[in-house]
């Protein structure tokens, strides 16, 4: 009776080895992932603040800039409502600049 318990034993702690180990790499991809994700998200929200930044250099005669594509793959798309239009309370201007890159988006909004 007790010849078959040692290879019974060897297998039940080969499959709680195997759970744990597939147990810390699936937590292991997700934070990869997440990772991943943050780093994408700023560079969408520099992007977006590039696009804030063309805008306030001719705050003269601000206008819609349709998407433009930057040298490091991310794009930002601008439109600019003029003051007292639309939920626009701003006295002059409210601009929106939502900047994207891979499968991430950031916006930023600003008034004056």
């Amino acid at each position: 009776m007790q010849k078959g318990t040692s290879l019974y034993l060897a297998v039940a702690i080969m499959t709680i080895l195997l759970a744990i180990a597939l147990g810390i790499s699936s937590i292991f991809l997700g934070q990869v992932k997440v990772i991943r994700g943050l780093g994408y998200s700023v560079i969408a929200f520099y992007a977006a603040d590039a696009g804030i930044e063309r805008i306030l250099l001719n705050r003269d005669a601000p206008l819609d800039i349709p998407s433009t594509l930057l040298s490091n793959g991310s794009v930002y798309q601008v439109s600019v409502t003029a003051g007292g239009v639309g939920s626009c309370t701003a006295p002059y201007y409210c601009i929106k600049s939502i900047g994207s890159y891979k499968e991430t988006s950031r916006a930023i909004e600003i008034s004056y």
